[in-house]
């Protein structure tokens, strides 16, 4: 126990062991909850701080999996190891590959089509080729939610590529996760039950207080055996309780914060089926934010939005009509920045902007709170119309 004063003549004494066997259950609980909708029927799990560090505990499992000498005798009798994702992947997949021993260049990134998801039939020729260079394929990385367009890989047929292959499959959901809890949105990622490993951050889609990441995984046992250093002053194995309940050797970490009582508090607040509204709405907004700018004047939307990112370029009045123009592609760019500028300054809202390959600058509106409503989206439009109207 831990004795805490309160003043000069008070005390109270705050039992650790309660505090430790809730945050336990809880996590448990969450776990478990949260493999449910992934489709998983048995599943191994913990929170994370970020979904970097969950993309990188699915990269450190694939390898471990497919050599599990690696634990011991280190990388340098594994040869040429090669893992695969989209272009459009979150960049934590190249800290992975550096941080890892793999090398940024042997995460050999696939082609996406007009939509931003990954070309299947690339990814097919980039392991065929890995294959014929003496490289030992061991991972995919497919993406639900991109984090620039939102897109959804095709998850079902990224794994009847990594079944054929005998490679593991990852699924960074960190963003796009949350829609598993809506039955109108969940068939975005659909075949993510035959994923070995998930990365979901309830902080993104869901709005839970960051950070809250979780990763999963359907090989039950394996963090731990990838992970474990059995520390003899923690994990002793003749406790008087069941000892598989001394969790803390799966993670890298050794102290860390109680990730899951935020989400754990909010998800019983809210019910699942206040979570599947949140969902519902923040896709309807964004949809309804979609429909509002396809015809009006000015606005040209990038791509059909698939998740809550709606991306889309603003042309001030100079430039309507002159896209045929030879600087067009150039002024255009100079746009996302002076609106911005002015955004910022205002104060009166805040969206970002960035290229794209060979797209110039467009913004990317990006809806995650639920209290958004049409009056919202109506503002938006006309803020974008009065901070650029004059450039």
């Amino acid at each position: 126990m831990s004795l805490f004063r309160l003043g000069p003549s008070s005390r109270v004494i705050i039992p650790n062991i309660y505090c430790y066997c809730h945050t336990l259950f809880s996590t448990l609980q969450v776990l478990s909850a949260m493999a449910g909708h992934v489709g998983y029927k048995e599943h191994d799990g913990l929170f994370a701080p970020g979904g970097s560090m969950s993309n990188m505990y699915g990269m450190l499992l694939a390898r471990y999996h497919r050599f599990p000498e690696v634990k011991q005798r280190g990388t340098s009798s594994l040869g040429l190891l090669v893992a695969f994702t989209s272009i459009d992947a979150h960049y934590s997949l190249v800290k992975s590959a550096m941080t890892l021993g793999l090398g940024a260049d042997n995460l050999v990134l696939v082609d996406v089509d007009h939509a931003g998801r990954m070309s299947v039939q690339h990814l097919k020729e980039c392991i065929t080729k890995a294959r014929k260079e003496g490289a030992t394929p061991f991972m995919v990385c497919a993406t639900a939610g991109t984090t620039v367009l939102g897109a959804y890989d095709p998850v079902d047929a990224v794994a009847d590529v990594c079944q054929a292959e005998g490679i593991w499959l990852h699924v960074d959901a960190a963003w796009g996760g949350g829609a598993l809890l809506s039955p109108r949105h969940s068939h975005k990622l659909k075949g993510i039950h035959r994923a070995d490993s998930v990365t979901w951050n309830p902080h993104k889609l869901l709005a839970c207080p960051q950070q809250c990441s979780v990763f999963l995984t359907r090989h039950v046992g394996l963090l731990k055996d990838c992970n474990s250093a059995s520390a003899a002053y923690l994990f002793q194995k003749d406790k008087f309780y069941d000892t598989t309940y001394d969790t803390g050797d799966k993670h890298l970490q050794c102290g860390r914060r109680a990730d899951v009582l935020k989400f754990w508090t909010m998800w019983k607040a809210k019910g699942t089926k206040g979570l599947e509204q949140h969902i519902d709405q923040l896709f309807e907004m964004s949809q309804l934010f979609a429909d509002k700018i396809r015809t009006r004047q000015g606005f040209r939307l990038v791509m059909e939005p698939e998740c809550t990112n709606v991306c889309f370029w603003y042309e001030p009045t100079s430039l309507r009509g002159k896209r045929r123009h030879p600087q067009y592609k150039q002024l255009l760019n100079a746009v996302a920045p002076r609106i911005k500028e002015r955004m910022v300054k205002s104060g009166s809202m805040m969206v970002t902007y960035q290229p794209l390959r060979e797209r110039p600058n467009f913004f990317r509106l990006v809806l995650q709170n639920s209290q958004v409503d049409q009056s919202d989206v109506d503002y938006f439009v006309h803020q974008f119309e009065e901070l650029g109207k004059d450039l």
